[in-house]
């Protein structure tokens, strides 16, 4: 099995992988070969540009593979194959067969097992022991102007509160220690099915599981974000002081164009609100550059905002024009080394922001979790990064053994753009 795209995707892939175990199949993720392998599922990504690429180059990959007798079948599930299915039948008809986002019974049947009902919720975690994925919610209501995501997933559907405590419950009981949550939209949770935003009730129910030390709230949506959540992170000792919050743009135009329901003196406003509530917050989001029509000035107007409010942590993408969606009835008029360049621009910028609050860790003391070994060093975390994606904490083997998925205070003794050095204490 190999899982594309975002952690969504991989819950995904981890409850299949659990379903194919319980019906008695040898299961391998991320096969760096095609020894022993009969099957291969690949969970594709098909949110924009650069991930559909990497989804179709990977089909490919096992395809030749098949052609070349190294192994039986090939099937695709996930993002791409429910928004393409009939184009990729036609382009690529070595594939055995083409499943949507929501077909896991029908893999496990199409592949000789059975769907165990008993099983539904549990899955074959495929992150380091220590941390996992919690998906909320799914799909989603919103209907932002460059998102295909409401197209592929649906409308936003929430889980009931009570299975999403009884998972984290039972992971914690198998060593997990950090719980990320995760949903197209979190802060939509409950709306569907309560009637009414419910996610500062959940985080506060999940704050109170024992031996949960570490809970991280990612994709929240800035426009009708709830406040109470702020509260419930500042008051709970084990919610991460960390806000994973996707702001896109800062041009009232093009945040009208977007749909994102805020303009830009909201938006300000909010960051503000944020920081304000949770003194120490660390603060990521991510910025769209080349939207259709996307001047100079406004551009321009982006990166005094970002160097203005020096965001803790910060991603950048290239704006993808996507069929189906509202902006791709415009013209997509940003020429794509314009865009890439801008890019670089905005990166360039982050990284003398990151280099400049990371240098006034120096000669802290932090709480770390660490993730894994890597040469010389042991690889950590703080609460203010989540896995994969954030900055990490490099901490030099001095003989003493440090566990994977323990906890440890370090020294900061040293600060790059992205990394931190520290010394065990």
């Amino acid at each position: 099995m190999v899982s594309l795209g975002c952690a969504k995707n991989l819950v995904d892939s981890e409850l299949l992988a659990k379903q194919l175990e319980a019906n008695q199949f040898e299961l391998i993720f991320d096969p760096v070969d095609y020894k022993g392998i009969d099957t291969a599922i690949i969970n594709t990504c098909g949110f924009i540009n650069d991930a559909k690429q990497e989804s179709i180059d990977t089909i490919l990959q096992f395809v030749q593979a098949k052609k070349a007798n190294l192994i039986a079948n090939v099937y695709v599930m996930g993002c791409l194959s429910e928004r393409y299915k009939d184009k990729l039948r036609e382009d690529i008809p070595e594939v055995d067969a083409f499943f949507g986002v929501n077909d896991l019974k029908k893999i496990i049947t199409h592949i000789g097992g059975s769907y165990k009902s008993q099983l539904v919720g549990e899955r074959k975690i495929t992150t380091p022991p220590h941390y996992a994925y919690v998906k909320i919610a799914e799909g989603c209501d919103r209907r932002c102007s460059f998102c295909a995501i409401p197209m592929i997933r649906g409308k936003h559907l929430s889980r009931p509160m009570e299975d999403i405590v009884g998972e984290v419950s039972h992971l914690v009981t198998r060593g997990v220690k950090e719980i990320n949550l995760i949903a197209q939209d979190t802060t939509y949770y409950g709306l569907d099915l309560y009637k009414k935003r419910l996610l500062p009730e959940l985080l506060d129910t999940l704050a109170n599981i024992d031996g949960l030390d570490w809970i991280r709230l990612h994709y929240t949506y800035p426009d009708g974000f709830p406040p109470e959540v702020l509260d419930v992170i500042r008051s709970a000792g084990n919610i991460c002081n960390y806000i994973d919050m996707p702001l896109q743009h800062i041009s009232n135009r093009i945040l009208k164009s977007m749909h994102r329901g805020l303009d830009g003196t909201t938006t300000r406003q909010l960051v503000e609100k944020v920081r304000q509530a949770i003194p120490g917050v660390a603060f990521r989001t991510t910025f769209i550059v080349g939207y259709p029509g996307e001047t100079k000035k406004e551009f321009e107007e982006l990166s005094r905002f970002i160097e203005e409010f020096r965001f803790d942590r910060l991603g950048v993408f290239a704006y993808s024009h996507e069929e189906d969606t509202a902006a791709f009835k415009l013209r997509d008029s940003v020429p794509e080394k314009t865009k890439q360049q801008r890019v670089r621009e905005l990166m360039e910028i982050q990284e003398g922001i990151s280099y400049s609050l990371n240098q006034e860790k120096v000669g802290q003391l932090i709480k770390v979790l660490v993730d894994r070994e890597e040469g010389d060093y042991y690889v950590a975390r703080t609460e203010h990064d989540s896995p994969e994606v954030d900055n990490e904490v490099l901490i030099p083997k001095t003989g003493k053994i440090l566990p994977i998925g323990s906890f440890c205070k370090v020294k900061i003794f040293k600060a790059e753009s992205f990394d931190l050095f520290g010394e065990m204490q």
